[in-house]
């Protein structure tokens, strides 16, 4: 097998699709020799802010020397992204060597067993062989999907539980309600262990309270009177934190927007919380630069200037809201949107935040099955706004935003994480 070879394998077992469940991942693991056992996890869970406070975390992690895995899902530009170690992603030849192994184990249980795992489920299982083949000191986690009957979540111990924001998305896997969605999430909280939450919603925090006690977990909630913010521009924020005695002023992030600064205090508690119990080491000032260092592609970021040139993976109603409030960090002229969306997204939701603080719209459509047809979108977006330029083909499209564009005008692609990551690929090979 090489590297084409697995890539064409993983997609080959995405056509059966998938299903929430800890049986087949655990069975896939006893087969490889359990190399999940023995690691050290952060494991975060939440609707949005997972990829900032995974990434927050590393990076704080990685600047007392350790070696650091990280584990995301989905991938923004190529799929080697969603496995790393101190930043930097597995390499072409780790990647098909433990896929290959995975496939060997895989292959057995289909033929001997009758159970056929999933795409995630393997990725997921090579993930944790590749950390163990490596001994990294620490792995922070993201879940999949959910978090109770995720992949992720044979673990069985971590050192903390992170919970970021709650909101409605993946509701017809995860539930219709607030609390339905909030119990999946909190279903990572481990008996007897550490549980961090962002500041959420009264319905959604009643539950993660209620899942904390039943597994006699203790939680931490994030206030946001922790935090003063001093600054936020078009680079970053600066801000003081306060908590259990804790006191830092003028921290730096360089992630954009006001969330931006409660995801790195929801990290910073996280990291605080776990120095203070001796389970790691850490100074004042590696704290500092892994917070200063931390960077997120696809989320809020400028790719470049004159004229600006920004992605946000903004892909369901809260991370709309998010974002069309950070765009007020900027000064522009015109406002040029182009946007793709997945069907199975909340579509409705998110365009009625985007498309009306647009002066233009280019719409085109995101790679992969689970895109909405162009001229459906547009269809919808017409009840908002009519000047709209329709272009399926994410290249063309983010040309002739080039081409319209004046240097003292913003252009900015969201509505899919798939669709941001191919517009990073572009821009960055321009």
């Amino acid at each position: 097998m090489n590297y084409s070879k697995a890539l064409e394998y993983i997609r080959s077992v995405e056509r059966f699709g998938s299903k929430l469940g800890l049986d087949s991942t655990r069975r896939l693991l006893e087969l490889l020799g359990n190399p999940h056992k023995g690691l050290k996890y952060v494991h975060i869970a939440g609707t949005n802010g997972k990829g900032s406070v995974v990434s927050y975390i590393g990076n704080m992690l990685m600047e007392t020397g350790c070696k650091v895995g990280v584990y995301t899902s989905p991938y923004l530009e190529v799929f080697n992204d969603r496995i790393q170690i101190n930043n930097k992603n597995i390499s072409d030849e780790d990647l098909t060597q433990v896929i290959e192994q995975v496939k060997e184990k895989s292959d057995y249980m289909i033929k001997y067993e009758g159970i056929r795992p999933t795409s995630f489920e393997i990725i997921t299982a090579a993930a944790f062989l590749y950390f163990s083949n490596m001994k990294v000191d620490y792995v922070v986690l993201e879940v999949g999907l959910g978090g109770r009957i995720d992949s992720t979540n044979v673990i069985e111990s971590s050192l903390a539980s992170v919970i970021t924001t709650i909101d409605m998305d993946h509701m017809d896997i995860l539930g219709d309600t607030l609390g339905k969605i909030a119990y999946e999430k909190a279903g990572i909280i481990k008996e007897g262990g550490l549980v961090i939450s962002y500041p959420q919603k009264e319905e959604a925090l009643n539950v993660i309270k209620k899942v904390a006690q039943d597994k006699n977990a203790e939680l931490i909630l994030c206030s946001e009177d922790n935090v003063s913010i001093k600054s936020t521009n078009d680079e970053g924020a600066v801000f003081d934190y306060n908590y259990s005695g804790h006191f830092f002023k003028d921290l730096n992030i360089s992630l954009l927007g006001r969330y931006q600064v409660f995801n790195a205090s929801l990290a910073l508690t996280t990291i605080v919380t776990l120095r203070d119990r001796k389970f790691l080491e850490i100074g004042d000032e590696q704290i500092r630069r892994g917070l200063k260092n931390t960077k997120w592609k696809g989320r809020m970021e400028v790719l470049r200037r004159n004229p600006i040139f920004l992605i946000d993976g903004a892909h369901n109603p809260q991370g709309a809201l998010s974002l069309r409030e950070s765009i007020k960090l900027f000064k522009y002229k015109r406002l040029i949107l182009g946007i793709g969306i997945l069907k199975d997204k909340d579509v409705d939701s998110v365009i009625k935040d985007l498309v009306p603080m647009a002066d233009m719209i280019i719409i085109t459509e995101p790679n992969g099955v689970r895109k909405m047809e162009a001229e459906e979108l547009a269809e919808k977006i017409r009840n908002y706004s009519s000047n709209i330029y329709v272009e399926k083909d994410i290249h063309k499209a983010v040309d002739y935003s080039l081409k319209v564009a004046n240097p003292d005008d913003m252009i900015l692609f969201s509505g899919s994480l798939y669709l941001v990551g191919d517009v990073r690929t572009i821009i960055m090979n321009m």
